[in-house]
This record gives structure tokens, C-alpha cells and sequence, in this order.
């Protein structure tokens, strides 16, 4: 009976059912009836049927009672149960404890088996329902991270182009200028044939990704960069560090909106930028000596630091932390992970 039970529960073949009931209808006839045939029953005896008859053989009522089909043959194993339980528990002295155990243990798993069966496509469908709720939820945070990569992508290329036209390229040579409004002009063609950009270094992006390459070399271009620019910066520190291609970009890309924010709104122009590193963590401290300002007072919808540079690194699990006062100058500590 127990192998039986054991391979109902895995495949809940009808045969495993008729095996149970069998064995367990085997066990009744043979302790009421076989045992001692010519003495009544005592309470051990019709314990054991009673019990037989309520737990192992009720059992298989928790999987017919799950689909219509298999109504008519639980109904039929029901009144065999409870007729052969009568049966042999029928004599004058006979108590009515055996077929009461069978009663009760079968409209048990009659109830449970039913719960279950109505339980189950709920539970399912509401395991559907949280599912499409996180297919929808991480389809808008993909959008979401896509409309701020633009929003980055826009604010360190086209917008800053146009921000120095706008000032009639004060401070920038005619070359520089042109480089940096022919470098978006082909970005933005791009984008238009479908190809999805990467940053190559501090506001320069490519369609053909970078993968391995040293801090040391990367940060030759954002030098010669604002360079052109007319803003003079002073490295200290390390220069060979490598770093994984995507912390990379961000961090050069941050550090390249530090310099470009010390250029346009410091007053000045000069910049030092210090490079060091420990055993797990990059970091660059941009300064200037500039007019500074009231951190409390900048717009919360400004891109510039907000995104391009405090949003940017955490989204590699780095951070920024910006210090400045008006007329103290500006110190912003880029961290990122190796």
C-alpha cells in the first residue's frame, strides 16, 4: 500500500488508485472478518479498520476529486469503503467508532482535496499575474535607464556643442570647435541608421565598443580634449590603471563633465585632477579655484552633475561627492569600483 501511495503522488495514474483501495479493502476483510471469525470485534481491531479506511485508503480521494471524470469512480471507492467497513463491523457488540473514523477521514480529504484543486489556479494565475507585473515593471526601469543614457548622451555631445556655439566659442579654438560639431554630426547620422552608441572616451561616443584598455592611455585624450579647449589641467597620481570597459567610460565620462563644468561656469582656467587607487577602489579628485557655489541652490533638474555624473557612476556601483562654496572654488571625488 505504501508503493502504491508513493507512486500516486508522483504520477496519479488511476491504477496506482485501484491498488491503494485494493490493498486497503484486503486489510479490512482480513482483520474483520479473518482474524477470528467466530469472536466479535475489540477496539483494537476496529480501530485498525477504522483508521485504514480514514487515512491510507482516503488518501486517493486528494487527486480524484480534482477533475469531473473521476467523480463517479471517487463515489464509487467512497461506498465500497464505507459499505465494507459496515460490513465487518455489523455485529451486535460492534461499535460504531470504525465506520465514524472512515466518515470523517474520508470527507477530509474530500474537502482538502478539493481546496487544492481550487487553490492551485489561483496560486497559478497570480504567479502569471506577478510575473507580467515584472516583465512590465523591468521594461519601464529599461526604458527609464534608456532615457537617461540619451538624456547623458545628449548633454555631453550635441547640447554641449551647442552651448559653446551659443557663446559664440569663447575660449574654444576655430578647430576645436569644428572637431567637436563634426564628431556629433556624424554621432547623431548614425543614430539615425540605428546605430546604438558607446562611450569611446569624455564626450566622444563610437558604435564600435572598446574592450580592454588602461586608464593611463584613456586619460591622455580627455587631457588633450580640454586641451584644445583652453582649459589647462594638471595630473597627479596613477596613470596605469585598468579597469573594466564599462566602469571605465563612466568614469572617464564623468571625469570629462567635471573638467567641462570647471570650464564653463568655474572662471577659470585651470584644473588639477588627482588619480589614486587602493586595492578595490578608483578614485579622482577634481579641483579648481574658482567662484564655487551654493550646493543647496542648483536645480535638481539639471543633467549635468545629477546625471552625467552622480547617476552615471552609480550605475556601475561607483559614486561622486561634490564639496564647494561660492568663492572657495570646487573639489568633486569620483570613486569607482576595479
Amino acid at each position: 500500500m505504501a508503493g502504491g501511495q508513493y507512486l500516486l503522488g508522483r504520477t496519479g495514474a488511476i491504477r496506482w488508485v485501484l491498488l491503494v483501495v485494493a490493498c486497503g479493502l484486503g486489510i479490512i476483510y482480513f482483520v474483520g472478518l479473518d482474524s477470528h471469525p467466530a469472536l466479535p470485534l475489540n477496539l483494537v481491531e476496529e480501530a485498525t479498520i477504522g483508521l485504514v479506511a480514514a487515512v491510507p485508503m482516503s488518501c486517493v480521494a486528494v487527486v480524484l476529486v480534482v477533475s469531473r471524470r473521476r467523480l463517479a469512480l471517487l463515489l464509487t471507492i467512497f461506498a465500497m469503503t464505507l459499505g465494507s467497513v459496515a460490513l465487518v463491523s455489523s455485529t451486535a457488540t460492534a461499535t460504531p467508532l470504525p465506520l465514524a473514523l472512515a466518515f470523517s477521514g474520508w470527507l477530509s480529504c474530500i474537502m482538502a482535496g478539493w481546496w487544492i484543486s481550487q487553490s492551485i489556479p489561483r496560486v497559478m494565475n497570480r504567479i502569471a499575474a506577478i510575473g507580467r507585473a515584472h516583465r512590465a515593471e523591468r521594461h519601464a526601469s529599461e526604458l527609464e535607464a534608456q532615457r537617461r543614457t540619451d538624456a547623458r548622451l545628449l548633454h555631453d555631445t550635441v547640447l554641449a556643442t551647442l552651448t559653446l556655439l551659443a557663446h559664440s566659442g569663447v575660449g574654444v579654438s576655430p578647430s576645436a570647435l569644428r572637431q567637436q560639431s563634426g564628431d556629433d554630426a556624424r554621432l547623431l547620422r548614425q543614430l539615425r541608421l540605428g546605430g546604438l552608441p558607446s562611450p569611446r572616451r569624455s564626450g566622444v561616443y563610437t558604435l564600435e565598443p572598446v574592450r580592454d584598455s588602461t586608464l593611463g592611455t584613456t586619460l591622455e585624450s580627455v587631457r588633450q580634449r580640454f586641451g584644445r579647449m583652453g582649459l589647462e589641467v594638471e595630473w597627479h597620481g596613477s596613470g596605469q590603471v585598468r579597469l573594466p570597459t564599462d566602469v571605465l567610460d563612466s568614469f572617464l565620462l564623468a571625469l570629462g563633465e567635471c573638467l567641462e563644468n570647471v570650464r564653463r561656469h568655474s572662471g577659470v582656467l585651470h584644473a588639477d585632477v588627482t588619480i589614486t587607487d587602493d586595492a578595490t577602489t578608483v578614485r579622482a579628485m577634481v579641483t579648481d579655484a574658482g567662484v564655487g557655489f551654493d550646493l543647496a541652490a542648483v536645480d535638481a533638474g539639471r543633467l549635468g552633475v545629477a546625471e552625467s555624473v552622480i547617476a552615471r557612476l552609480r550605475a556601475v556601483g561607483g559614486n561622486a561627492r561634490l564639496f564647494s562654496s561660492p568663492g572657495a572654488g570646487t573639489t568633486v571625488v569620483l570613486e569607482v569600483p576595479k
